[in-house]
């Protein structure tokens, strides 16, 4: 299953995506999380160490959390502020963390967190604004890092179908990407 989590107010993009994810029997859940309440990760540790797997802040993000979980890839839809994710954004990123635990572990030469879960999922961005998207490519690489999660390109979005393409196509070739929306 895919979750795409859309932070925007543009409703469109999510449209687009859903219904060429549709067309092609692909199952996606999306959230429009504009107007929710996503509080920024407090760094508590509460996740890790006295709730397990559940973040203490009680906000919106719960019910996202419990969609990430089983799902096989992640996007999330961010407008860019000061040339990188706005708040919004990054504030689904940095409550991601209840899906690892505080246990470490070496993999391909460097120190990463140990799931919580069997799996995690892929996870790309699709941004709407201007940012340097090298840098976001490298970033979300190294965000997801700590898990077996991949990101592995970045696109260049012109159009909304474009979008749907792109998923289709990282489905196919196992990794997730970064878009960016014009």
């Amino acid at each position: 299953m895919i979750l795409i989590v859309n932070t925007t107010s543009d409703t469109s993009v999510t449209e687009e995506l859903t219904r060429g994810l549709k067309d092609r029997n692909i199952a996606a859940e999306v959230v429009e999380a504009a107007s929710l309440k996503i509080s920024p990760c407090i760094g508590c540790n509460h996740c890790w160490l006295k709730t397990p797997g559940t973040c203490s802040i009680k906000d919106d993000y719960g019910e996202i959390l419990k969609q990430l979980i089983p799902a096989d890839q992640l996007w999330v839809i961010s407008n860019t502020a000061l040339g990188f994710l706005d708040h919004k954004g990054k504030n689904i990123y940095d409550r991601i963390i209840p899906i690892a635990t505080m246990n470490l572990c070496f993999a391909d030469g460097q120190m990463r967190h140990v799931l919580r879960y069997d799996t995690a999922p892929d996870v790309g961005i699709i941004y709407l604004g201007e940012a340097d998207r090298d840098y976001l490519e490298r970033w979300n690489a190294r965000t997801v890092q700590p898990s077996p999660s991949c990101c592995r390109a970045a696109f260049r979005r012109q159009a909304s179908s474009d979008a749907g393409r792109l998923i289709l196509r990282s489905l196919q070739r196992g990794w997730a990407a970064s878009i960016m929306v014009h």
